[in-house]
């Protein structure tokens, strides 16, 4: 799932910045929903993703808190019957949707050490 692949990026950070003494962090947005894909320019041609679901995922991570994985609440049902723990962050004000309820899912170091990312 997600939530693995981001708390591994936000481990693998940790332990760049325990060697090179910065103090570099993340914020993350994830969301759901359908998406429209495709490969867009001629000269360049690049793959992109389109959708209210890629729109509301880059709300979640603009957002959200350095450190922490933001979700939308239906999202976070999803998450938490994938055994997640996701903690309510309450109403924001998510810019074109209003405010939203989000919440954080709860990234213990036990559960991210042992997918074998670090």
């Amino acid at each position: 799932a997600l939530p693995i692949y981001a708390i591994a990026l936000m481990n693998k950070l940790d332990g760049i910045n325990r060697h090179s003494f910065n103090n570099f962090r993340l914020r993350v947005g994830i969301n759901h929903g359908p998406v429209i894909a495709g490969v867009i320019g001629a000269n360049k041609p690049q793959y992109d993703i389109w959708g209210n679901a890629v729109n509301v995922a880059s709300r979640m991570e603009s957002t959200g808190e350095l450190g922490k994985i933001q979700v939308t609440e239906e999202t976070s049902t999803i998450l938490q019957g994938l055994g997640y723990s996701c903690e309510c962050r309450g109403l924001i004000n998510v810019k074109g949707k209003g405010e939203l309820k989000t919440y954080f899912v709860c990234t213990d170091t036990a559960k991210s050490q042992s997918i074998g990312f670090n």
